[in-house]
């Protein structure tokens, strides 16, 4: 029992702390594959006078690379809070209303930190 209500038993949040931090080290693996990706990276590029063309496709790809990096930062972060949860103790607990997250939602999104009803509030919120 914690200041929360009911805590989940080590024998559910093991498997799902493995699952995270096996996630986290995929996450990771594919922002540095990302990063070797990056048309910017090549250092050869400055000394480069390329078509217009060329240079379009290579900012193109600076962009596409970016913006995935940061999509995958997020998600990096989201797993991150989501350990640090389960070693503090609240892990499945509502950060908005403070009741537990249905078991459903952690299944499908075991880095939910918000119940549906607080999920829904905080969306509708931001619109």
């Amino acid at each position: 029992m914690t200041k929360y209500g009911v805590k989940f038993p080590i024998q559910v949040l093991q498997p799902i702390r493995d699952y995270l931090l096996k996630r986290e080290s995929q996450v990771k693996k594919s922002r540095k594959q990302l990063e070797k990706e990056d048309p910017f990276a090549d250092t050869t590029r400055l000394n480069d006078n390329a078509a217009v063309d060329a240079e379009a496709a290579e900012e193109y790809g600076h962009e596409r690379v970016t913006a995935l990096k940061s999509e995958l930062d997020k998600t990096l972060i989201r797993i991150r809070k989501a350990l640090s949860r389960i070693k503090v103790g609240n892990y499945g607990v509502c950060s908005g209303c403070k009741k537990l997250i249905d078991t459903d939602r952690l299944a499908i999104d075991p880095t939910a930190d918000l119940c549906v009803k607080c999920a829904k509030s905080t969306k509708k919120q931001a619109q």
